[in-house]
């Protein structure tokens, strides 16, 4: 009869220590993975911030009247003599028969010219919508 509280206090105690033990461990994973949600939020924000970048360059080497704008030709001819631009444009799969269409969507405004703004925020928001 002894034996058996023996026995049942020990099962007890190694039962407890087996729950504590995977407690810590659960505890330390989910603590890894929200350090890993937080560093992947951080990588997308650098990642959108050279990306905008990069689309401001590529909208200051199509611009080619220096006007801060970009009227259609522009666009059409930033789209043939532009590398940087042609891979965006085929990433997105957008060829030249989707030109007037592009130009439609990105001047949100309806002005007939796009500015910088206007250009990088839809370009990236397309671009990201895509992928």
């Amino acid at each position: 009869p002894l034996a058996i509280i023996f026995v049942g206090s020990l099962m007890t105690l190694v039962f407890g220590v087996l729950n504590l033990i995977i407690a810590v461990i659960v505890d330390v994973f989910a603590e890894n993975r929200h350090k890993d949600v937080f560093e992947r939020a951080n990588e997308l924000e650098e990642e959108e911030k050279e990306q905008k970048a990069a689309l401001g360059q590529i909208f200051k080497r199509i611009d080619t009247d220096g006007g801060g704008t970009l009227s259609y030709a522009e666009l059409v001819q930033g789209a043939c003599k532009e590398p940087e631009f042609q891979r965006w444009l085929r990433v997105m799969d957008i060829d030249s028969r989707d030109l007037q269409q592009l130009f439609s969507i990105v001047d949100e405004d309806s002005s007939g010219a796009i500015d910088p703004a206007e250009f990088i925020e839809a370009m990236y928001r397309m671009r990201t919508a895509d992928s």
